[in-house]
């Protein structure tokens, strides 16, 4: 799997957000914000960031979280440090990544929760723009898993 066109999120698709327009519409949820956090070049930065981004999110004092994240390698060091801290406070979520948790850098006991959304076979770049992006299908699939595991705790 490389960066390639398939992984690009367009200014039309950040404008048409599959979970942002999912949620709007949602009557039981209710969307509270959508925060979005770069991607550090050291290591000690991307845990404070993360670690950071999890202590907005227990202060927001929500019921659940969904965390998504498009990039690959290094960029799974915070994402990782992100789903620990949030799933170590206890807090409903689901994580989405453009593969599977086995192919991160690192591991932690979080990580059983991530839902790949990568479409081409074997993480094959396809040079299709977009293609391998969260669809709808993806982000009412995360969601419903979201609602689950929000009634269970």
């Amino acid at each position: 799997m490389g960066l390639g066109a398939s992984m690009k999120e367009t200014t039309l698709y950040h404008y048409r957000d599959p979970f942002v327009e999912l949620l709007a519409a949602d009557e039981e949820i209710d969307l509270r914000g959508i925060i979005i956090m770069g991607s550090a070049d050291d290591t000690p930065t991307k845990m404070l960031a993360s670690t950071r981004t999890a202590q907005l999110l227990r202060s927001l004092k929500i019921d659940g979280a969904i965390l998504s994240c498009n990039g690959i390698g290094n960029n799974h060091i915070d994402y990782a440090n992100l789903i620990h801290e949030v799933g170590k406070a206890a807090l409903p979520f689901v994580a989405m990544s453009v593969c599977e948790a086995e192919d991160f850098v690192v591991t932690n006991q979080y990580l059983k929760e991530v839902l790949p959304f990568y479409k081409s076979t074997h993480g094959n770049e396809t040079g299709i723009l977009g293609q391998n992006t969260v669809t709808k299908l993806d982000a009412q699939k995360a969601i419903a898993r979201l609602r689950l595991k929000m009634r269970q705790s």
